[in-house]
């Protein structure tokens, strides 16, 4: 009979193991079994960045990198982009369904009133320097949204956690757009709870005097497009952090600041501005193919191009192609997007990008995009946490509840000295 796992042969010892197959994959505890001796920890396994070892059961977002396809439980991403609202996404990605009229009207009403900061907020907001980054800024308030919430805290009582997905959803647009303010100097506008998500999101943004603001629906849709695509996307560098976080029993509010703050970094969430450096680098698309081919000679890295997961061209990208379009209908097409294009062109024509599978992902074009609306390239990443906070919240919702995660503690292999005797002052040489 066919065995469902593998057979180890520990060449050390000639000893043989059967380690079953679990979900397709091997249970990393079962190599601990794998000893020399009574006085052997047992075999780990060593990965680092995580690049071959999966740390959870998820059932909120499908990747197939090598086909290019995204699903937020099990809608394809094109689909929920075409036909859905951010906030339908939102409860998509919390509840593992999306919702009628009903559901949605009930969950709308829970996050819109939970829009408003408490005014000590806005104080804090003040204490930074004028030029203080926004990310910085927005790091920080969410954190210390755990002060005027303590009972975030019990996050193993579900009403409890439920409240505070309310209020992170409800809030972070609001502190986003008072980052995004209070480097302009501008007096900060309160929520305006007729508004949908993304509408009352550019009503923060871009008030000024007038009595009612009134956002462009062209682009209020492609922010809410935006918001999509940006929710989630499985166990990214900033999801492991809110799980990790998470998995001390620390609140939300701590936790998701320190999600934000692995976004924050130009390998995950900065990523887009630095495609807008490059485009400005290059400055006229008839410098791409010159561009290009010192990349190919090891001059530099093509920003906006491959990704860790994607083999192929990132779904999400394709649908920021096509929005772009309509949002340069409204603004003006931005120069930028001759020399993107350009860049696009030669590169998924040439063998050298082929064979690599270098293709445009969801950065490639969003930067363009966001400086288009309007926003500096030091919003960018802000603008990707306050979407991706419902994923982060899923992603953390998930583990709470899931009987097999504990605290996270990852292993390591130490490489440092043997044990040594500390040698007195007076007798130690210098180095």
């Amino acid at each position: 009979m066919k065995k469902d796992g593998l057979t180890i042969v520990d060449n050390r010892t000639d000893e043989t193991y059967e380690v079953p197959f679990h979900k397709g994959t091997i249970r990393a505890m079962d190599l601990r079994k794998i000893k020399t001796g009574p006085d052997d920890f047992g075999l780990m396994t060593y990965d680092p960045a995580f690049m071959n070892t999966a740390s959870c059961h998820s059932a909120i977002t499908y990747i197939d990198g090598d086909k290019g396809i995204l699903r937020y439980r099990g809608y394809p991403i094109e689909q929920l982009a075409e036909h859905c609202t951010f906030l339908e996404v939102a409860y998509l990605l919390l509840e593992g369904e999306l919702p009628n009229q009903a559901q949605l009207k009930t969950w709308i009403d829970n996050i819109t009133h939970h829009t408003m900061l408490h005014e000590s907020t806005k104080h804090f907001l003040e204490g930074f320097r004028y030029d203080a980054h926004p990310m910085a800024m927005f790091i920080s308030t969410v954190a210390a949204l755990a002060t005027n919430y303590p009972e975030a805290r019990h996050v193993h009582d579900a009403e409890t956690r439920r409240l505070q997905i309310y209020r992170l959803i409800g809030k972070v647009p609001t502190i986003a757009a008072y980052t995004y303010r209070h480097g302009l100097g501008f007096p900060y506008v309160y929520p305006d709870n007729d508004l949908g998500y993304s509408e009352n999101f550019l009503n923060m943004l871009w008030k000024m005097a007038e009595a009612k603001y009134q956002a462009n629906p062209v682009l209020a849709r492609a922010l809410d497009i935006l918001f999509i695509l940006h929710a989630d996307h499985e166990q990214n560098c900033s999801a492991n952090v809110m799980r990790s976080v998470g998995s001390s029993q620390a609140d939300p509010f701590v936790a998701t600041a320190a999600a934000a703050a692995a976004l924050s970094g130009p390998l995950h969430g900065g990523a887009n501005e630095e495609v807008l450096k490059m485009i400005d680098e290059i400055g006229s698309k008839d410098r791409v193919p010159a561009y290009i081919e010192g990349i190919k000679a090891g001059k530099g890295k093509l920003m906006g191009f491959g990704h860790r997961v994607y083999k192929n061209y990132d779904p999400r990208a394709r649908i920021i192609k096509e929005t772009a379009e309509r949002v340069f209908e409204i603004t003006g097409k931005n120069p930028k997007l001759d020399i993107a294009l350009e860049l696009e062109r030669i590169a998924l024509e040439d063998e050298y990008f082929i064979k690599r599978k270098l293709y445009p992902n969801v950065d490639f074009y969003s930067g363009i995009i966001y400086q288009a609306m309007g926003f500096n390239p030091d919003m960018f990443t802000v603008l990707f946490a306050i979407p991706r906070t419902a994923g982060w919240l899923a992603q953390w919702e998930e583990m709470v509840s899931d009987p097999e995660q504990k605290i996270a503690r990852p292993r390591q292999i130490y490489t440092g000295h043997e044990e040594r005797k500390v040698v007195p002052m007076a007798e130690r040489e210098a180095k």
